[in-house]
């Protein structure tokens, strides 16, 4: 009773590869190599003059034949840059808000995605550069508006370009509630960033009860290397199907006279 879900998330960098070549189309030809089902990004940019003007969530989501949800954390006249969450799975989405921030605004994308016996909480973000700054966001995202919202026995996933290593107060933090999808395989966790030469493992997915891990690898094609100065990072994830309420059925009727 699981299923099985390939989950990316990708620092996009508004489809500048670091050849500083605009090609969304490559963006795309990366996700695709790695065939997921759900995918989060950051970075994204819709109406901005310096990217042409183009709605990249859209452009990348059509390119997959998927749907996308965005949310600007920048917003400035028709100028926006932020979050989405592309599927071609029924999703809904939940909210959409800013997080405190000191510097560049930033904020976190909720989608609800249909999987049929249950619903897959998805929450996408970027968090801040300032380790303050972070650590409120962090702070947040564990609150009563996002984490702390979330029905008692639903699926959870939070993923993104946390800005933090696994060292760090704010990782620690999410860490306490939610699951490092690289800690629990048999693989050594990989860095993220940059993406010609990788050190850094600040790009994460973290999650709840309910959720298993099959597989989890950084995708670094020679394509991913140049296309954005984030490597992508790909789970393959077993979904419980589940609910407690069915569980505790069948523990009834096995134990039936």
């Amino acid at each position: 009773m699981r299923r099985r879900i390939r989950f990316l998330t990708y620092n996009v960098h508004s489809c500048f590869g670091i050849d500083r070549k605009l090609d969304p189309a490559r963006i795309s030809a990366v996700i695709n190599e790695c065939r997921p089902d759900i995918i989060a990004l950051q970075e994204v940019d819709v109406g901005r003059a310096r990217s042409g003007g183009i709605d990249q969530a859209h452009m990348i989501a059509t390119h997959l034949q998927m749907e996308a949800q965005f949310h600007p954390a920048l917003h400035l006249e028709d100028e926006k840059y932020g979050d989405a969450v592309l599927t071609a799975l029924p999703m809904r989405l939940v909210k959409a808000a800013a997080l405190p921030s000191s510097g560049e605004p930033r904020g976190a994308l909720w989608v609800e995605i249909d999987l049929a016996d249950v619903k897959l909480q998805v929450i996408v973000t970027h968090l801040g550069l300032r380790g303050s700054e972070r650590l409120r966001q962090a702070t947040t995202l564990l609150g009563p508006g996002w984490l702390g919202a979330v029905e008692e026995g639903s699926r959870v996933l939070l993923a993104g370009d946390l800005n933090a290593t696994a060292r760090s107060t704010t990782y620690r933090l999410l860490a306490r509630q939610l699951r490092d999808v690289q800690l629990l395989t048999k693989t050594k966790p990989r860095p993220t960033f940059p993406s010609r030469l990788p050190f850094l493992r600040i790009d994460h997915v973290l999650i709840g009860e309910g959720i298993g891990v099959a597989a989890c690898n950084v995708h670094n094609s020679a394509l991913a290397r140049v296309a954005s100065d984030h490597l992508p990072l790909l789970a393959e994830l077993d979904v419980d199907l589940q609910t407690d309420e069915r569980k505790r059925c069948e523990t009834i009727e096995d134990n039936a006279p």
